[in-house]
């Protein structure tokens, strides 16, 4: 989980007995200059005490029991000029990365979530982005997520939080100060809900075809990430396939075209594939991030759930874009990935009663015997990637048996 920078030359004490000590007795010095009506240039330097006290672990878990501190912090991070609210806000970023400090920074302030959320989506309010990224970090977590879900699904003047969040994230220029990339984690992390998922597979809002052009945005990993997080997660409601890989939605090309690469395909092979997907320029890139392009694979393998499913996936001819993919990949666990999709779609179809791969009842054993496996794979994948990354050199294909895929993605946010 990456931090804000901060300002290390500040000091920061030790990490034994002494130095917390130290570290202690310093942060209940700062905390009058946090407070409302303080000098300015007093309040901005005590926030950069702070800022760099957030820079180390012994100063976080020392911060963490300051409640008072951590309240006032809040108060400035949504605090209007001349507050320091950006220096603030990077602070709360790097508690935020801290999983065991999401506790104490909800006693503290309850209303964090809510607060945060306000000021991220305020197209006037200058660190929406550090606001962002300290959502995109606390909605990692199921309690500050379901705060967060709260204050989503609360309307303000007739339109939802989501709504509102939606359309931030797929507006240019929403926020002509903060670019707001941070809103795709956030997105990516609450639409682990399932009311969140099912405001956004609405029909009538039209939320996942404003989302489906970000899976190509050049500027932003963060924001392209979430966008496709988002997608995965959504595309675990089965009963909602139909309506994705049809007309009104065409999911699938927006998910293949990110995996494509400047190959040509025969005359034949052409008319399998959308239009979107055909004549590619030679100079196409495929997606960069490893982790994105996973993702992508897995919400094509979400969409193979049922017969039907699949059938429309092959006939869209996804398996030639992961073919030529397969040849190219160096990632060992994305080319597994992708080889367990490629065999969901040339094997043979599951039995009468077990069309959807998503209902499937599996027993404990077996289910433990897959896990076993699974680890197994996954340290094979790492000890390939390994002998690649030492001396490179083109992988052999192969397939790996199906399965069904795996618990709904977190997308990490980071600041740098």
């Amino acid at each position: 989980m990456g931090e804000a920078a901060t300002d290390t030359g500040s000091s920061a004490g030790g990490g034994g007995p002494a130095g917390l000590l130290t570290l202690e007795v310093e942060a209940a010095k700062l905390l009058p200059f946090l407070a409302p009506g303080a000098r300015a240039d007093l309040q901005e330097e005590a926030t950069r005490h702070v800022l760099a006290l957030t820079g180390s672990g012994p100063g976080r878990t020392l911060l963490a029991r300051q409640e008072a501190l951590l309240r006032a912090l809040v108060d400035l991070a949504a605090a209007p000029a001349p507050a320091p609210a950006r220096d603030a806000a990077r602070a709360l970023v790097n508690l935020a990365a801290d999983p065991g400090l999401h506790e104490p920074l909800l006693v503290a302030e309850p209303g964090l979530p809510a607060r945060l959320l306000g000021r991220a989506l305020d197209p006037q309010w200058p660190w929406a982005e550090e606001a962002a990224a300290v959502l995109a970090n606390l909605s990692r977590e199921p309690a500050p997520c379901a705060s967060l879900m709260e204050a989503l699904t609360a309307a303000e003047q007739d339109e939802s939080g989501l709504e509102r969040l939606v359309r931030a994230l797929c507006t240019p220029g929403y926020n002509a100060r903060a670019p707001l990339h941070y809103l795709g984690p956030v997105l990516s992390n609450v639409s682990q809900r399932p009311a969140a998922r099912a405001f956004l597979l609405d029909p009538n809002r039209c939320a996942i075809q404003r989302l489906l052009p970000l899976t190509q945005y050049p500027d932003s990993t963060v924001r392209r990430g979430g966008v496709v997080g988002t997608l995965r997660n959504c595309c675990f409601e089965h009963r909602h396939h139909e309506w994705l890989l049809g007309p009104k939605v065409d999911i699938l090309p927006f998910l293949l075209l990110p995996l494509a690469g400047p190959e040509e395909f025969s005359e034949e092979e052409m008319e399998r594939l959308p239009v979107d997907l055909q004549y590619l320029p030679p100079d196409k890139q495929r997606e960069p991030d490893a982790d994105i392009r996973k993702m992508l694979i897995e919400a094509i393998m979400l969409l193979t759930a049922t017969a039907q499913g699949r059938q429309q996936v092959r006939d869209q001819g996804a398996y030639l874009i992961l073919r030529e993919l397969h040849s190219w990949e160096r990632e060992s666990d994305v080319r597994v990935t992708c080889e367990k999709l490629i065999q969901v779609l040339i094997g043979d179809e599951p039995e009468r009663g077990m069309e959807n791969l998503l209902e499937v009842q599996v027993p404990e054993d077996v289910e433990c015997q897959l896990q076993r496996l699974d680890r197994q794979e996954q340290e094979q994948c790492e000890r390939e990637q390994q002998e690649w990354e030492l001396a490179p050199e083109p992988q052999a294909e192969g397939v790996h048996p199906p399965e069904v895929p795996a618990a709904r993605h977190q997308l990490p946010a980071h600041l740098y």
